[in-house]
């Protein structure tokens, strides 16, 4: 079994694959897509978005990182993936599944779900322009606004030389709204010949288990599940070695506080000042989900705004017992980051 993490725009970007992957548990990360409009991107667009290429496509936990591109133009898409492959990324992933209004708009992500032969043209365009060695995967939604061509853009990801297949068990039109539908991925691994991966709503490791009996995926792609709990992919690892369905964590609060300390680092580092709290705050609230201490963390920091006292208030957390009630630590005269200084790939 493989656990990807996914590519989440706006939310699961490289400070954060570099957190989770440092938890552990994912064998492979993917980029947020980097959207291609018909011109060829200048390096400092790709190292942007994917500054882990500076180091070998890797994670600095050691974990590989996968490009992902997204458009529609097989010409265009070609050029950027030839033009990428130069900073030696570890494969490229195509974007077929982005619910986005305004990607759709322009004829990208899911948009193209109701086109499979163009599917193939950019899939064969991008397979022919990177080196054979370097692997070109594609994700996927069950289609636009029904199901109808679902395994017919499956096929074409196949026929234009897509090794894997990534399946996010919901329409565009179902947005991010539950159920997934896994129940309908075996459709799709039965119409291809390449791995198929399950992807969608998977929050929790009884979640992960039955995605992988209904889907009949062995390997998962997790997103906002394991942004809620890092420890979801050890948590996974651990009931299937067990044979259990353990509804543990695979990681405690006081193990989970270090890993927001050195987020807050590469933030503050990586980030643009009116970014930084906001980013805290995303990803505190959405551990609120996991840990009762998350909620109280939350509820500490979502009126903050002035960075020195977020400072402050990240450095007191291992000392504190955030189950009792404690005041907000005073501001400091300084707002420089948490020390240690942390290495960034970004840098």
């Amino acid at each position: 079994m493989r656990l990807l993490l996914a590519p989440m725009e706006g939310l699961l970007d490289f400070v954060l694959r570099d957190v989770l992957t440092r938890v552990g548990g994912a064998d492979r990360c993917v980029s947020e897509f980097i959207r291609i409009t018909g011109t060829l991107l200048p390096d400092k667009v790709y190292l942007g978005i994917m500054p882990e290429l500076r180091n070998g496509s890797k994670t600095l936990a050691g974990v590989p990182v996968r490009a992902q591109l997204l458009g529609s133009d097989p010409s265009s898409m070609a050029e950027n993936a030839a033009n990428l492959a130069r900073l030696g990324p570890e494969g490229i992933d195509l974007n077929f599944g982005c619910p986005a209004k305004v990607v759709n708009r322009h004829g990208g992500g899911a948009s193209l779900l109701q086109d499979p032969a163009q599917i193939a043209r950019v899939v064969e365009a991008v397979r022919k322009a990177v080196p054979a060695h370097l692997p070109v995967s594609a994700k996927m939604r069950l289609g636009f606004n029904d199901r109808a061509l679902m395994t017919e853009c499956a096929q074409a990801m196949e026929s234009g030389g897509a090794c894997e297949i990534v399946v996010h068990a919901r329409t565009k039109l179902d947005g991010y709204r539950p159920p997934a539908f896994w129940e309908e991925i075996p459709r799709i691994r039965e119409a291809v010949g390449v791995n198929v991966v399950a992807n969608g709503e998977i929050w929790t490791v009884e979640e992960a288990l039955r995605c992988r009996e209904v889907s009949g995926c062995d390997d998962l792609m997790l997103g906002r599940g394991i942004v809620a709990d890092p420890g979801l992919a050890l948590a996974i690892r651990k009931a299937l070695a067990q044979g259990t369905h353990t509804t543990e964590a695979g990681i405690d609060w006081p193990v989970v506080v270090p890993q927001v300390q050195r987020f807050w680092q590469m933030v503050c580092e990586d980030l643009e000042p009116r970014q930084r709290a906001g980013r805290l705050k995303q990803w505190l609230n959405l551990m609120r989900r996991r840990f009762p201490e998350a909620e109280i963390a939350f509820q500490e920091v979502r009126t903050q705004t002035d960075q020195s006292t977020i400072n402050d208030w990240v450095q007191a957390l291992p000392q504190r017992d955030l189950q009792q009630e404690w005041r907000w630590p005073q501001a400091a005269a300084t707002t420089d980051c948490l020390e240690p200084e942390v290495q960034s790939v970004a840098a």
